[in-house]
């Protein structure tokens, strides 16, 4: 069943395929940065409203759980609500709630504004699959793909990017610039993008009690976000951690030196139109074999560079490191919601909801599995934790083939 078979299509002003799918990926890669920059402008924004301790650690705590909420209360609306003018009210509260960080006066304003900015964050995953169900399902795999790309890109970038704005400027500086880039990507987003008016006649409160049933009906939704979860329990494992390894032997990175590697990354998202498109041709198993295999072998090197005592060869080989993993987890992040997109078009919503939301849980489990390996055994304890959470994956490859088609 196709996305036309369900619902109803227009569009006020037509817009190529491939410019549709290019300004969602430059929409979902500005947003999602709002998401990641608080934990690396943390520090001053603590120190400019004067915060305790507790009330600055809430300021990245409550921005992810708006999020969080955000995919189960706000994007089931997708199935409910036509789905251009849901994006747009959302993108135009994501913009308030920029500006309201920008100019909030004290702690307990800011961080109101950055629960309601967190929760309006949800527009992404309202973004994605609209721009995916426009192409044709053998090209579905491969708009994904450029999709999340863009999405990738503004997660590696956030915290480069609001570290450098902060620097010549402010943190409020970030949130300001934020909420320009956002105002300017809406008008865009309102002249060109297609309406999408669901299929669905279920209440909001049956949606929502939908949830269960989805997840027990669809082994392919559940399969596949299982290794989300997964792999995102690697990358932010990862990542949590690496900072905290690059300013020792055989390293020796400062504050700019860690801000530079981290843009190391973005050469892995090179990957997701890859593994989209060959999704597309009938490749899924195998890509998902050579993705957690991918995972595994980079940690391999990761934890391997640290013991190294030439410190360009370390550097060079926990660069290599970090482009394989970030290679292994775009491509199941891809491939993963290519599968699911394929489902129910008229339950798309609840679905990447659900998927988006079950490997945010991955996340968390991954960084705090980070901490606890680096307080009790360090950098090679994390690699190897982080490519358990891989190999859990390539296990389930084994011994499943649900959503590889």
């Amino acid at each position: 069943m196709t996305i036309s078979e369900t619902t109803r299509l227009a569009s006020p002003k037509h817009l190529a395929e491939r410019s549709l799918i290019g300004l969602g990926s430059i929409t979902t890669g500005v947003v999602v940065t709002n998401l990641f920059a608080p934990q690396i402008l943390v520090g001053l924004i603590g120190r400019s409203l004067a915060m305790t301790a507790v009330q600055a650690g809430l300021v990245s705590t409550l921005t992810l759980l708006g999020y969080a909420l955000g995919l189960v209360l706000l994007v089931p609306l997708v199935d409910l609500v036509e789905n251009r003018r849901l994006i747009l009210r959302t993108l135009g509260c994501a913009i308030f709630a920029a500006l309201a960080t920008a100019l909030a006066p004290t702690p307990s304003l800011l961080l109101l504004a950055t629960f309601v900015l967190g929760a309006s964050c949800a527009a992404i995953q309202m973004i994605v699959p609209l721009v995916a169900s426009m192409v044709a399902p053998e090209r579905r795999g491969q708009a994904i793909g450029e999709v999340m790309g863009g999405l990738m890109i503004g997660i590696l970038l956030s915290r480069p990017a609001a570290s450098l704005i902060a620097d010549l400027s402010s943190w409020r500086a970030y949130y300001l610039a934020s909420a320009i880039l956002m105002t300017l990507l809406a008008g865009a987003l309102g002249r060109y993008l297609p309406t999408l008016q669901p299929a669905a006649r279920l209440g909001y409160v049956d949606l929502l009690r939908s949830f269960p049933k989805l997840l027990r009906d669809e082994p392919v939704l559940r399969v596949r976000a299982w290794t989300a979860s997964l792999v995102m329990a690697s990358f932010t494992a990862f990542w949590s951690a690496v900072a905290l390894r690059l300013p020792d032997a055989p390293f020796t990175l400062d504050a700019k030196g860690i801000a530079a590697f981290a843009l190391i990354g973005v050469a892995g998202v090179a990957a997701t139109p890859i593994a989209g498109r060959w999704g597309d041709k009938g490749w899924a198993r195998p890509m998902f074999f050579a993705a957690h295999l991918c995972i595994i072998g980079s940690l391999a090197l990761c934890a391997w560079a640290g013991v190294i005592e030439s410190r360009s060869a370390a550097l060079m080989v926990m660069s290599l490191g970090t482009i394989l993993l970030d290679v292994g987890i775009t491509a199941d992040q891809t491939l993963g919601r290519r599968a699911v997109n394929l489902l129910r078009p008229e339950a798309r919503g609840r679905i990447n909801g659900l998927f988006v939301a079950l490997f945010f849980v991955g996340g968390g489990v991954g960084s705090a599995a980070a901490s606890l390996a680096w307080s009790y055994a360090g950098w090679t304890a994390v690699c190897a934790i982080a490519a358990g959470f891989g190999l859990l994956g390539l296990l389930t490859d084994l011994l499943t083939r649900t959503g590889t088609s």
